[in-house]
């Protein structure tokens, strides 16, 4: 019986041989991604190929680690140590590393992350910003010692001198790279000052412009206050800062030209055609103004003002008439109520009463008088202003005080600018109007 081995005992002298065995302490597989289901902490699926599967253990700081997304199918490099379970007697790979096979692993981590970024709407149209046609003051965001800011100065000063470059000397390549740009971005925005900004470097290989293909800086510009232009490597070089940023342009020249829009040439012939038409707009009014003062001068109203206040004299008379009237009958009436409680006073014997009576109704027609009066003296003043104020218009009136009108083909002239030498004119004066021809206008 001692020849037999216990299940147990195998397993222990089985795991043995795996933890010892150099060739099993580090193991480098290629395999398909299976059974994957992304657990809160650490990963547990399978790797496989057409004839073979083993069971994958990875632990939640790997797994964090990882810079791309692992999904189910995908076909990965790992490295790793295998180890035996003892009591379910099954081995597994414990992966210390993963990569994607095939395609690098910053193309992969590109791709999913812009989808990602893509499906949470940040580089949807709706988002951009339009950037300003006439700019003061651009911020730049880069290398002081590369070619970028040396090519954007140079066109902007060409296109449009005077407008201010504000250099944020910024890294744009390396460890760090990422958090520069992200600082950058943030002091640019917290000044009132800048109208754009420009983000770029020289051309490299994913790897040098990684740093523009970071989330942290992807979600910068997507936040941004200020319009952001980006201008990351050559025109070939596509980075997730330039999907996300209002504007692209493939070299710095381009993002120059793309932040002065409008040339100094061009704004002056903006502005040239725009005072003509202003002036051009302006004299159409004036013109327009001028006919309508002509009609109105030339109106009956202006000619006879008489007529502007024959209703309002009409209606005042009948207002009188009215009045008076009015007055006349309760003044009847209160004269008749007297004279019959008078004798009825008389007939009962009552002097006394019959004289505070009389002191009454005599203080009554005393207050109704006066009401009276005051509103008749109120109405008379109110017609007297408007009468004397309509008939300052009467021009007849005006001439009999000694003045004199003159006319030009029925208008009124108001200024010598309005005849020339040689033209007739029309003087009207108190008795007659005079044809007079004009020697001289100064």
């Amino acid at each position: 019986m001692s020849d037999y081995l216990s299940v147990s005992h195998l397993t222990k002298y089985l795991k043995l041989k795996f933890d010892r065995d150099p060739y099993l302490e580090r193991v480098y597989l290629t395999g398909q991604v299976s059974n994957f289901r992304k657990r809160p902490t650490h990963q547990y699926f399978s790797l496989k190929d057409d004839k073979a599967v083993i069971q994958a253990t990875m632990w939640a700081g790997i797994f964090k680690a990882l810079p791309f997304d692992l999904e189910e199918g995908m076909k990965i490099n790992v490295i790793g140590r295998i180890q035996l379970y003892e009591p379910s007697g099954t081995y597994s790979i414990i992966i210390e590393k993963a990569e994607p096979d095939g395609i690098g692993a910053l193309a992969l981590q590109f791709e999913q992350l812009k989808k990602k970024l893509a499906e949470a709407g940040y580089f949807d149209q709706r988002h951009k910003q339009s950037l300003p046609q006439f700019a003061k003051k651009i911020g730049v965001l880069t290398s002081p010692s590369g070619a970028v800011i040396r090519d954007i100065i140079t066109t902007v000063s060409r296109r449009f001198p005077g407008v201010e470059i504000l250099l944020f000397p910024t890294k744009v390549q390396g460890a760090g790279a990422a958090e520069d740009v992200v600082r950058n971005l943030a002091l640019a925005n917290q000044r009132d000052d800048l109208d754009l900004l420009i983000v770029g470097r020289g051309g490299g290989s994913i790897e040098d412009l990684w740093a523009f293909n970071e989330e942290i800086v992807v979600q910068a510009i997507f936040e941004s206050r200020l319009p952001v232009i980006s201008s990351v490597g050559h025109e070939t070089d596509t980075t997730l800062a330039d999907f996300v940023a209002d504007s692209r342009a493939a070299t710095p020249t381009a993002a120059a030209e793309l932040a002065t829009p409008v040339t100094k040439a061009d704004l002056l012939n903006f502005l040239q055609d725009r005072q003509l038409r202003f002036y051009q707009a302006l004299m159409r009014l004036v013109n327009l103004r001028r006919e309508r003062l002509d009609k109105i001068t030339q109106s009956v109203i202006f000619r006879q003002p008489a007529r502007l206040y024959d209703a309002y004299v009409q209606s005042l008379d009948r207002l009188t008439m009215n009045i008076r009237h009015q007055m006349e009958q309760r003044l009847s009436k209160a004269q008749s109520d007297v004279t019959r409680l008078h004798a009825s006073l008389q007939a009962q014997d009552m002097a006394g009463q019959i004289q505070r009576f009389q002191d009454q109704v005599a203080a009554l027609e005393r207050l109704l008088l006066s009401q009276t009066k005051t509103a008749f003296e109120r109405q008379q003043t109110r017609f007297d202003r408007a009468q004397d104020a309509l008939l300052s218009l009467d021009t007849s009136r005006i001439i009999s005080r000694g003045y004199a009108m003159v006319q030009k083909d029925s208008k009124i002239i108001q200024s010598v600018k309005d005849v020339t030498v040689g033209e007739e004119v029309t003087v009207l004066m108190q008795d007659g109007q005079l044809l007079v021809e004009v020697k001289d206008a100064k």
